[in-house]
C-alpha cells in the first residue's frame, strides 16, 4: 500500500472524527437525504473543488464536473445530472464555474493533438470560432486566454438556458437562475461574469421553446 493511498484512507477517518466532535448528529443528519439549492458545473481540474470554494457544507451542492466545465447539448451525463437537480431536487441556482488557466480551454487554443480528449476539446474550439475576431485581435497571449476562458463560460450558461430541462421550470413558473462565474486560481477569488438568467426571454427567439405542459 503506498503511503499516498494509506494517507487518504487515515484522512477519511480523521475527518469523521473531527465531524463527530462538532455534532455527534452529522452523518445521521445527512443519511436522512439532500435539498442542495445549488447545482455547480465546473471543471475537473483537481485545484477547483466546489464546495471548498464557496464553504459549502456536505449537502448543499450538487456538483457535475468536466473538462472545462462544458454544457454539451449531446452529453447524457450533463443532461442528467441537470434533469435530477432541476425537477426533483428543486434546486434555485445553477452556477457554471470557469477557471484562468483552464487546460482545456489552452488546449482549445491550440493544434497540437492529445488523444481521445481531442474530441471533446472540439466543443471548445467551436466557442472561439464563434468569437474568434475578437479573441484574435487581443495581442497579448495570457489576455486572450483569460478572455477565451471567461467567453466559454458565458457561452455554457446560455447553452443551459437553451435545454429543454430548464426551460420546460420556466414555463412551470420554477424559480431558476443561471450563473456563470470564473475562478481565480492565484487569488482564490470568484467573479460573476454578469451573465445571469431566471428566464428564456434573454434568448433569441430561435431558441425559445414552446414548452406542453
Amino acid at each position: 500500500m503506498s503511503d499516498f493511498y494509506k494517507k487518504i484512507l487515515d484522512n477519511n477517518k480523521k475527518w469523521v472524527e473531527e465531524q463527530l466532535e462538532l455534532d455527534p448528529e452529522f452523518f445521521k443528519d445527512l443519511a436522512k437525504g439532500q435539498q442542495p439549492p445549488l447545482l455547480w458545473i465546473g471543471c475537473s481540474d483537481s485545484r477547483v473543488p466546489a464546495n471548498e470554494i464557496i464553504g459549502a457544507k456536505p449537502g448543499e451542492v450538487f456538483v457535475h464536473r468536466n473538462i472545462a466545465n462544458m454544457v454539451v447539448h449531446t452529453d447524457m451525463n450533463m443532461l442528467s445530472v441537470l434533469d435530477y437537480s432541476v425537477n426533483v431536487l428543486k434546486v434555485k441556482h445553477v452556477i457554471v464555474c470557469g477557471h484562468y488557466g483552464c487546460g482545456g480551454v489552452k488546449a482549445a487554443m491550440g493544434n497540437d493533438s492529445i488523444g481521445i480528449i481531442d474530441n471533446w476539446i472540439r466543443h471548445i474550439k467551436d466557442v472561439y470560432r464563434l468569437h474568434d475576431k475578437y479573441l484574435n485581435s487581443i495581442p497579448d497571449e495570457t489576455q486572450r486566454f483569460n478572455a477565451f476562458v471567461e467567453i466559454n463560460v458565458k457561452e455554457q450558461v446560455y447553452d443551459l438556458a437553451k435545454t429543454s430541462i430548464v426551460q420546460a421550470a420556466w414555463k412551470n413558473g420554477q424559480d431558476l437562475s443561471l450563473h456563470g462565474w470564473v475562478y481565480g486560481l492565484n487569488s482564490g477569488f470568484v467573479t460573476d461574469l454578469g451573465v445571469n438568467f431566471s428566464s428564456n426571454e434573454d434568448l433569441d427567439e430561435v431558441y425559445q421553446l414552446n414548452i406542453k405542459q
